[in-house]
């Protein structure tokens, strides 16, 4: 799968260990940044990120910041792409199989590199489930960003 990832100031650990993660599972990672630990603006490379998403560069995201909030925002700006940010299995599981999100947002703080892993493994492993309820609410959600 290709995937593009990116992070502020405070996840660049966490972005470097997941993209040398993926790549090693055979995943190709386009890293959009950011690449040292001076202070930066997250908005920056979470905007990269859905960029590529919504142009169909990739397949899915990855944005990663210091609590994952101001990512996920971000990402959620852009047109077409469904950013969840994930604490837990359970969610990444949930949010591909009810939502189809195709963006990942994580949190530095709270997640430590070896749960991070099980998370983005959950996440892209599990399908969208099709269900006529949740593609309709997709529907909508697509509906809703025609009035912007």
């Amino acid at each position: 799968m290709k995937i593009s990832i990116g992070c502020d100031h405070s996840a660049l650990e966490l972005k470097n260990d997941l993209k040398s993660y993926l790549e090693s599972k055979g995943h190709t990672v386009i890293d959009r940044g950011t690449y040292t630990k001076d202070s930066c603006d997250y908005t920056d490379y979470g905007y990269m990120v859905a960029k590529d998403i919504q142009k169909g560069e990739v397949e899915r995201g990855i944005v990663i910041c210091f609590t994952g909030i101001g990512m996920s925002m971000i990402a959620n700006k852009v047109k077409g792409v469904r950013c969840a940010l994930v604490c837990n299995k359970d969610a990444a599981q949930l949010t591909r199989e009810h939502n189809d999100s195709n963006c990942l947002a994580l949190s530095a703080k709270y997640t430590g590199l070896a749960f991070a892993k099980e998370i983005v493994d959950v996440w892209l492993n599990t399908e969208f489930s099709h269900n006529e309820r949740h593609q309709r609410r997709i529907d909508k959600i697509t509906k809703y960003e025609e009035e912007f």
